[in-house]
């Protein structure tokens, strides 16, 4: 790693003050870092409590304090998004841009090369005037964004959008499979809600994407290639990828615990499911999912929060369910090492919520994947594994939305069966994606974010 002081490799980042950015920010900080950039990282208190043991190189990476002001409705102390109900966030909005003068402060006293920003739109107000380069980083995947951020989708300004209007994608949309169908579409229904003074979530972003000098996405373009140029098309600007961003290889072991227990099962046939650190179940629908795992008569290790009502996964599981899985089964009601977790030999399948992170230590895997989205990024997600990359099997699921153990079974059992058409041609397209998208793809994108950042804004 080559250390320098020079101003061409000195940058601030500012992310939304949500973990789900920040983590990600702070993922590709490491990787710049590696490069010899010296990151400046603003980010509020509490964050950077509970981010500084991701820092890997603090010698280059500096968090710097940005103080979050008490705006009416925000709760007393709330700093990030995880503080406040998701309902209050556009409080958190306003209080982001009220910490303007904080932010052109910190620039005028670090004078930086490159600003790498998300929900700040003002930013490149900031950072024109002083010749400052301005990327616009995205956390999400292409296709959240192609789907409804962009101009052509024409979100109305004076009303909330309609379900119908959500329906038919934005002209020129490159996919008919990565879309979102029926009541499904309810999820995008928030690009009109208000995020932050006199301004809707769709405003705020696409006003984002318009001002910045790049536009950055957390993907690949052997992945999302098509969605990335629709991106570019739309806002007349490059896109630079970084690739997934993933957090460096963990130098620990699976606890000790889990190993032990995976080990005694035969190689690839324990099913894991996870659904991330968000999701928390409805009681009725977590005890129908565990009870699909019973009824697949596959051992398995199911790492997911309490449902609603519960302290305890413990205390919601159906009666009779522990005795009757004893020795095959485990549901554990707290975080796991993830991709340790998937890495272990005995495991051969991941049942996952596909979120952003899950999506990419799935297709990194060798594991069958099954998968039961909730939310609209997820559902996206799904589809381009699914019904795009033919990677994995989507769960079925009923009208209202429920999903039955049935239909979780059946999935877990087509993946799971080798001999099945279902489970050969996901494991046959599993290998090839493997092979395409390995570690070294990986880091080499790293090398051209970084060869695309300073090319002189055209």
């Amino acid at each position: 790693m080559a250390e320098t002081d020079s101003s061409e490799f000195r940058m601030l980042m500012f992310p939304w003050f949500a973990f789900g950015h920040m983590t990600p920010y702070l993922h590709l900080a490491n990787k710049l870092a590696q490069k010899g950039y010296r990151i400046t990282f603003a980010t509020p208190q509490k964050a950077i409590n509970r981010l500084r043991h991701l820092n890997l190189f603090p010698d280059f990476i500096s968090f710097h304090v940005i103080t979050v002001p008490s705006v009416t409705g925000l709760p007393p102390g709330a700093e990030t998004a995880s503080d406040v109900p998701i309902f209050l966030t556009h409080f958190l909005a306003i209080a982001l841009d009220l910490t303007r003068d904080q932010l052109e402060s910190l620039v005028t006293s670090i004078k930086p090369k490159f600003i790498i920003y998300d929900a700040a739109y003002w930013i490149p107000e900031v950072a024109k005037p002083l010749g400052i380069k301005t990327i616009n980083f995205n956390v999400v995947s292409a296709a959240s964004i192609a789907i409804v951020l962009v101009p052509a989708r024409n979100v109305p300004k004076d009303r909330p959008i309609t379900m119908e209007e959500l329906a038919t994608p934005p002209p020129g949309y490159p996919s008919t499979s990565v879309v979102l169908r029926g009541t499904e579409l309810e999820t995008l229904l928030f690009v009109t809600n208000p995020f932050g003074e006199e301004m809707t979530f769709y405003e705020r972003i696409t006003l984002s994407m318009k001002n910045c000098d790049v536009i950055s996405i957390r993907t690949c373009y052997e992945v999302e290639g098509k969605l990335c140029d629709y991106i570019s098309s739309q806002y007349q600007k490059q896109v630079l990828l970084t690739g997934p961003v993933l957090p460096e290889d963990s130098k620990s072991s699976l606890d000790e615990r889990w190993s032990n227990w995976l080990a005694g099962f035969e190689p690839g046939s324990v099913v894991f499911c996870a659904f991330g650190s968000q999701l928390i179940l409805e009681m009725a629908q977590f005890r129908e999912l565990v009870l699909a795992f019973e009824l697949t008569g596959l051992p398995f290790f199911i790492a997911l929060k309490p449902p609603l009502g519960a302290e305890k996964v413990e205390e919601a599981l159906p009666e009779g369910f522990e005795e009757r899985v004893k020795g095959r089964g485990v549901v554990y009601g707290a975080w796991v090492q993830q991709p340790l977790v998937l890495a272990h030999p005995s495991v051969g399948c991941f049942v996952s919520h596909c979120g952003f992170g899950s999506m990419w230590e799935s297709l990194l895997s060798d594991c069958q994947i099954v998968l039961v989205p909730h939310l609209g990024d997820q559902i996206l997600n799904t589809r381009l594994l699914a019904d795009e990359m033919k990677v994995a099997v989507e769960v079925k699921k009923e009208e209202n939305g429920w999903i039955s153990k049935e239909n979780l079974s059946e999935a877990i059992k087509s993946v799971m069966d080798k001999e099945s058409e279902v489970g050969k041609l996901v494991m046959e397209n599993h290998k090839k994606w493997r092979e395409v998208i390995n570690p070294n793809l990986m880091n080499g994108y790293i090398d051209k974010f970084l060869q695309g950042m300073r090319q002189p804004v055209s």
